[in-house]
């Protein structure tokens, strides 16, 4: 679909979407050039898509008609479709807890990835959570202070408060439009958040927040013996629910290019769109199907139809 037909489409029908281009080295950095704002009538449901084929690789070459989107096992019109990079906005909440003690540099490492292969027109923020939760200044494109931030503001705690810091990351995306997303990284379960999991995912689908879990185990000494810690299936189900993925990663593991996956699959998604049939207050089924075999998408699971 060429761009004048989506912002056609776009005029008639029912989000607010942000839509860009992708970017170039020597693009303008302007928001009204690089996040062009549609804003129409009717209710849209955005969904957004990762695509990838039978060995995990992300497939970005995909029209419109490869794609089946289904409500309540109803299949619906897609209305809105775009296969150019979407800017984000993005929370990176970071796990550093007693048991992450030995993991915290590489941790710190793999997040200046993520940084520095964002876009001009991305944003990030950076949070560490353990019995405290604390964010750097602001969401910024500033990759330089994202990076320093780090580095250099790094505070340690003994609780893992994982719920509460996806919680309080998803309140600093609360007024921001586009594309909202948390990458939560943690080594173990949480027994100490005010929110449990359930909350926590029910306002990630009413929000349209985007969660990717990054699930670390960790071998450390709790003050009597040897432990082994990772996370618990609520968090990898949190991400699968919202349409992120979920990387469960041995103590061992290269997180460097873990978190580098991550953008690029951010990246490389979908941008598709659909009119719901019925407002009713309810929280509806939704799937993502693919007309080609071999391909498979990730995308939300459900939305709240009003």
């Amino acid at each position: 679909m060429n761009r004048s037909f989506l912002v056609a489409t776009l005029a008639v029908s029912t989000a607010l979407f942000s839509v860009s281009a992708k970017p170039t080295a020597t693009a303008p950095t302007t928001s009204a050039q690089q996040q062009p704002t549609f804003r129409s009538g009717t209710r849209t449901v955005p969904v957004y898509a990762t695509v990838m084929d039978d060995d995990g690789r992300l497939v970005t070459d995909l029209e419109q008609a490869d794609f089946e989107i289904y409500d309540n096992g109803k299949k619906q019109d897609i209305t809105i479709f775009d296969n150019q990079t979407v800017p984000f906005s993005a929370v990176l909440t970071l796990d550093s807890s007693i048991s992450m003690t030995m993991n915290l540099s590489r941790v710190q490492d793999a997040a200046v990835q993520f940084v520095t292969r964002m876009l001009p027109v991305d944003q990030g923020m950076i949070c560490y959570f353990n019995s405290k939760i604390q964010f750097s200044p602001e969401l910024t494109s500033n990759r330089d202070s994202l990076i320093s931030h780090i580095r250099n503001n790094m505070q340690f705690g003994n609780s893992t408060r994982v719920w509460d810091a996806i919680n309080s990351s998803m309140d600093q995306l609360a007024e921001v439009p586009g594309r909202r997303v948390v990458v939560a990284l943690t080594d173990g379960e949480d027994f100490a958040s005010n929110l449990g999991n359930g909350e926590v995912l029910d306002r990630a689908q009413l929000d349209d927040v985007m969660i990717y879990g990054i699930g670390l185990e960790s071998n450390y000494f709790n003050g009597e013996r040897q432990t082994t810690s990772r996370p618990g299936r609520a968090f990898k189900n949190m991400a699968a629910d919202t349409g992120g993925g979920y990387f469960e990663l041995k103590e061992s593991a290269d997180l460097n290019s873990t978190f580098t996956r991550v953008v690029e699959e951010l990246h490389s998604q979908y941008v598709l769109g659909f009119s719901p049939q019925a407002l009713d207050g309810k929280t509806h089924k939704l799937e993502v199907k693919m007309v080609k075999r071999g391909f498979k998408a990730r995308a939300r699971k459900n939305y709240l139809a009003k």
